[in-house]
């Protein structure tokens, strides 16, 4: 199963975490954000990589998540479609993006946003794929 997703990721307090050799030491503010992927092998083996624990640091999340004061609090995903920087490109208008974070492979400005609250993380995602009219899943974690 191939596919997009989003990650709805709190972070418990502020926190100044080291993101690779190219974007360095960046401050994240305690809340929510949303990073926005794409897994167009295995989208199940994508996703539970990202819970786990366990992997080599290779993408720019992967250095957000092996934080102790990040953790994931839900997962909002389609199948088939890759549509991630659509997804990025709806959230960009919404909330504020954390520069050159996850798109290194594409023309975005981002594909990690800060949002006030999940609720309002959760809202503007479903609208995000309720504009390219694409079917999204919802998993709480």
């Amino acid at each position: 199963m191939k596919g997009c997703y989003c990650l709805v990721i709190y972070i418990k307090k502020k926190s100044e975490i080291g993101i690779g050799k190219k974007l360095g030491v960046l401050e994240f503010k305690k809340g929510i954000y949303v990073y926005v992927g794409s897994a167009m092998n295995s989208l199940e083996a994508r996703l539970n990589r990202h819970l786990s624990d366990s992997k080599k640091l290779h993408w720019h999340v992967d250095y957000l998540l092996k934080e102790d004061n990040c953790k994931i609090i839900d997962i909002i995903y389609n199948i088939d479609k890759k549509v991630e920087c659509d997804i990025s490109q709806h959230l960009k208008t919404h909330a504020v993006g954390i520069k050159n974070f996850g798109c290194s492979d594409c023309n975005c400005e981002s594909h990690l946003y800060f949002f006030k609250n999940r609720s309002e993380a959760i809202e503007h995602v479903k609208n995000a794929y309720d504009s390219i009219a694409i079917e999204c899943n919802f998993l709480k974690i």
